[in-house]
């Protein structure tokens, strides 16, 4: 790993890397396990089914792989419902495995099965597909995001870069772009931020902008729907 990496546990139990080179953590220390499912899965997945009853199948882009929590809670989705999920993110740096070991995000994830199946899951088959449950497909493109090129468009865009002050150029109107283009007309955007210029940037892209009320610890959320 390029950065210094600490684990620190969140009020909900569970626990989240800070970096020392950013000041910042990968998760919110109100909870980490309560915000991902709450922005990502709740105000994301959740939200794009209710628009799309019939739909059988979900194209999910993340940006940022990071621990890795985010495809374990959709992966829980797709096997308490009927649901299939293609899941595809982008992680430059990825975490070693006695990282994901020290962190024990999977510990979460009884009910997905064996602990070590997980940690191979979460630290191995990088660049190639992954059929990691019979209807949850697994993408891990180890490359950085501005080097990515999506093959194919996605329902759900999960943006989930660093924040703005430690990594700004993620949210920026290029890097926004980079990910709209890739999104399907009536797909949903949906991020832990809150950034008035965010949403300005993405309401230039042709997105069409909501505030939500945020996870434990924060005020508010945004999550936007491309009409054109």
């Amino acid at each position: 790993m390029s950065d210094n990496k600490n684990i620190l546990r969140t009020r909900d139990g569970s626990q989240t890397l800070f970096v020392e080179s950013k000041n910042e953590t990968y998760h919110s220390k109100h909870g980490a396990l309560q915000e991902s499912k709450y922005v990502y899965i709740n105000k994301g997945l959740d939200y794009w089914w209710s628009c799309n009853p019939q739909a059988t199948r979900c194209r999910v882009f993340e940006m940022g792989f990071g621990t890795g929590l985010n495809a374990l809670l959709a992966a829980r989705y797709a096997l308490t419902s009927t649901h299939d999920i293609y899941f595809e993110s982008v992680e430059n740096d990825p975490l070693p495995l006695s990282t994901h070991q020290a962190l024990g995000l999977f510990n979460h994830f009884d009910d997905l099965g064996d602990g070590t199946i997980l940690l191979d899951s979460l630290t191995e088959k990088w660049n190639t597909p992954h059929q990691w449950f019979p209807n949850f497909r697994l993408y891990k493109n180890q490359i950085d995001y501005f080097q990515w090129h999506a093959s194919h468009t996605f329902d759900i865009i999960f943006y989930d870069a660093f924040g703005a002050h430690a990594q700004g150029e993620m949210w920026e109107i290029d890097a926004l772009q980079r990910a709209v283009a890739c999104l399907d007309l009536g797909g949903v955007w949906v991020s832990y931020c809150a950034k008035g210029s965010v949403r300005r940037n993405l309401k230039s892209l042709g997105l069409e902008v909501a505030r939500l009320p945020g996870p434990p610890g924060k005020r508010e959320m945004l999550r936007a729907i491309k009409v054109e």
